[in-house]
């Protein structure tokens, strides 16, 4: 599918082709293949952080391997659950994923709960595993985003500002000038993992990393979803995943404060 992407007000114009390739019959999308650098990324990140943490060497890449599969298959449970009207005339396109229908954080509770039951098993320091994956899930998320421009989705309400993104309304037959919001997102994104690049040298306690990647996204998420028009579940009143972030937000500030907490408590005064 050919699309047509403008940024008038930058003098930016764009013809995006979803397919990168073919390989025999089977076509090959950009957004594959964006997540998937995104992913390669994120374990590099990831990785480079670990060795400095002191986790032993492969760590990482074994949590990858195991949690990756755990990510999709949440990623898509989170996206058709609250779609499921969708499906039920149709149940088998629940496995259909090309057409997509992949939701971040039903990824990111997938992945972080896999890796959790990993670190258990082998006895790996998780808050060490996940302070490393902080840096990862930034960058990795980043760039993850611009497979969401290829495919012309996750953009926002109508504006005039200079930014806009200008792309074709089917349902309106005409071209709009909508919010980037896969924009802000990447960008909220690389400035968290600046923020933890700048910070990782303070932090109070193990986790702390993690504890503030989850604050700094939540509220990144939950102004980006506000903006949004097709945000999760399509055509309710409320956006599930504008809640999530605000809770998770909130229970990560919380998470910070009450460890840094006991740490002073346990702090002798001198």
């Amino acid at each position: 599918m050919i699309n047509t992407v403008n940024f008038p007000g930058l003098g930016i114009y764009l013809t995006l082709n979803r397919v990168a390739f073919t390989v025999g019959i089977r076509e090959i999308y950009w957004y594959g293949i964006i997540i998937g650098a995104g992913l390669l990324t994120a374990v590099l990140v990831a990785t480079s952080q670990s060795k400095k943490m002191g986790l032993p060497k492969d760590t990482i890449a074994d949590i990858t391997l195991i949690a990756t599969p755990f990510a999709i298959i949440f990623a898509r449970l989170y996206f058709v659950l609250w779609n499921f009207k969708d499906y039920i005339g149709d149940m088998k396109n629940i496995f259909n994923i090309r057409q997509g229908g992949l939701a971040i954080y039903g990824g990111i509770i997938g992945g972080v709960a896999a890796a959790y039951v990993y670190c258990r098993i082998k006895k790996v320091d998780v808050k060490k595993v996940f302070d490393s994956g902080a840096f990862g899930l930034l960058i990795g998320q980043a760039i993850g985003r611009f497979g969401n421009f290829v495919n012309v989705e996750a953009y926002g309400s109508q504006t005039a500002l200079p930014w806009r993104m200008e792309i074709y309304s089917d349902e309106l037959g005409a071209l709009i000038s909508v919010h980037p919001t896969f924009l802000y997102e990447s960008l909220w994104n690389v400035a968290g993992l600046i923020m933890l690049l700048m910070y990782r040298g303070k932090k109070k306690f193990e986790g702390e990393l993690f504890l503030l990647y989850v604050a700094w996204y939540g509220i990144g998420r939950a102004w980006v979803e506000q903006l949004r028009v097709d945000s999760l579940p399509y055509g309710a009143s409320f956006k599930v995943s504008q809640i999530f972030a605000i809770v998770t937000a909130v229970a990560a500030v919380f998470g910070i404060i009450y460890n840094r907490y006991k740490i002073k408590q346990k702090t002798p005064l001198k």
